[in-house]
């Protein structure tokens, strides 16, 4: 599949949509000591983002508090992640994650290479306005400055040579050129590089960044090719790893679940059935659990085809 093939998502705009009635419903909700968690659920996973943004502002406007502050102070662990999560715009909610992966002790590499890997030229200029960036080992990612849609055979060809040779030698200065193809070029253009460097080397592009470089370095490279290649088949990787190698990684599977959820989820639980020959939505149901696992079971539309 390339990457610009069709995919589907599992969150769409609810139809008959009334803000005002949402916040009520929200607001009867949070009162008291405890809350209606099955309330938040049925109400924030069935509208889309857009949506859910016009309700925080009708409830900021009726309680005169955040929404957002609310849902923190009535909930907690994951489930709390999860519906705060829902709140963020896309972009906000780029930059809110990889703030908290930058910030204490250590950088959590994997989140910084699943956002910066994954989003589109515009998905980056929002997330900068958002959040101003200053990471400087990423920033070829932060500017956003990948060419889209523009494809060039003979340059493909050059590309390639230049591929191959900073897999041979390795230095700070092929690294570079190596990073700048990866990051700059259009996805169709970045396409036939591949396939040229599989022609120049006989060795698939992946292959050879694996044999050559090591460390996060070498899981970002590896990213960017297999997000050209099948976006949606990238995060069903993640997703399994995050599953099954990790002990159920519920920040990556939190993350990515809401992340993707407008664009290409369905997309996603159909490419981690096809590999892995297990329902996503049954590998949630085993691993997680309370409403916590019925937020997210809902945020995946239920277990629709069983992918």
């Amino acid at each position: 599949m390339f990457c610009g093939d069709y995919v589907q998502g599992t969150i769409f705009p609810a139809p008959n949509f009334d803000p005002i009635m949402d916040a009520q419903m929200l607001g009867g909700a949070l009162q008291g000591f405890g809350c209606d968690k099955d309330m938040l659920i049925n109400i924030l996973t069935q509208r889309c983002n857009s949506q859910r943004l016009m309700i925080a502002e009708a409830y900021q406007s009726m309680y005169g508090r955040g929404l957002i502050e609310d849902l923190k102070e009535k909930l907690s662990d994951h489930f709390k992640d999860v519906m705060v999560g829902l709140l963020y715009s896309p972009p906000s909610y780029d930059a809110h994650e990889l703030w908290h992966a930058m910030k204490g002790v250590g950088t959590k590499e994997n989140c910084l290479i699943d956002i910066l890997a994954s989003r589109t030229n515009g998905e980056i200029f929002q997330m900068r306005e958002a959040y101003c960036m200053r990471k400087e080992k990423y920033i070829y990612f932060i500017h956003g400055s990948r060419e889209e849609g523009y494809t060039d055979p003979a340059m493909a060809a050059q590309d390639a040579m230049v591929l191959w040779e900073a897999c041979q030698r390795k230095t700070g200065e092929h690294k570079t050129m190596l990073q700048t193809i990866l990051c700059n070029k259009s996805y169709q253009q970045l396409w036939l590089v591949f396939q040229e460097f599989q022609n120049i080397s006989g060795q698939d592009i992946v292959d050879a960044i694996n044999e050559c470089y090591d460390g996060y370095f070498q899981e970002l490279l590896v990213a960017i090719v297999l997000c050209v290649r099948d976006k949606p088949a990238y995060f069903a990787y993640r997703l399994y790893s995050a599953i099954h190698d990790f002990g159920f990684h519920n920040k990556t599977v939190i993350r990515t679940v809401i992340a993707r959820s407008e664009i290409d989820l369905m997309t996603i639980r159909k490419r981690y059935k096809e590999r892995y020959g297990k329902s996503l939505f049954h590998e949630i149901k085993n691993f997680a659990s309370g409403h916590y696992e019925r937020a997210l079971l809902a945020i995946c539309a239920g277990d629709a085809g069983d992918y």
